[in-house]
């Protein structure tokens, strides 16, 4: 009767202290002392221009034809024009009508609090009972899990339709 009492202690203990910690969804904090590798940024390699005599100007404080630019980047990844995010910041042209289409509703001003408003209330409906665990675990995944999107079902829904869909790894079980 004992040994059960200070079983039933010891896992009371572990369940009450595994509560107090809340790192939120995702704990992207390093415990290393090292650097931070995503920090650095590398540079693009060097190339040689076409013609020596019709270099641009340098501009002090300016971008080099070296330096990252991961939005153009993302955009050309995807098949964009990635001289389209040099512009003012303005949409472009080719692309008013999509701006006009996904806002014909409306949109907020303060969409991004609205957003994680709505977000911190989901979470707060999904997670009432997650905060007691014994073991660490995703709680993003826990939190999302039935929104996301399966690819591999996605990929073969596409292809039963005709739908050219790109190579993916195969299905692990």
């Amino acid at each position: 009767m004992r040994g059960a009492l200070g079983a039933i202690i010891i896992l009371g203990t572990a369940l009450t202290l595994s509560a107090c910690a809340d790192k939120g969804l995702r704990d992207l904090s390093s415990n290393s002392v090292g650097p931070d590798e995503f920090m650095v940024l590398p540079a693009k390699p060097l190339t040689q221009p076409q013609d020596y005599d019709v270099l641009p100007a340098p501009t002090p404080g300016g971008a080099n034809l070296t330096d990252q630019n991961p939005p153009a980047d993302a955009v050309a990844s995807v098949g964009g024009n990635p001289r389209a995010l040099e512009r003012t910041g303005r949409v472009p042209t080719s692309d008013g009508a999509l701006v006009s289409y996904v806002s014909r509703n409306g949109v907020p001003a303060n969409i991004r609090q609205i957003l994680a408003e709505q977000d911190a209330e989901f979470r707060k409906r999904q997670g009432r009972l997650t905060r007691i665990r014994l073991f660490r675990v995703d709680r993003y995944d826990q939190a999302y899990r039935r929104e996301a999107l399966n690819p591999f079902s996605v990929a073969r829904q596409n292809a039963v339709r005709g739908i050219a869909t790109p190579t993916h790894p195969p299905e692990t079980d």
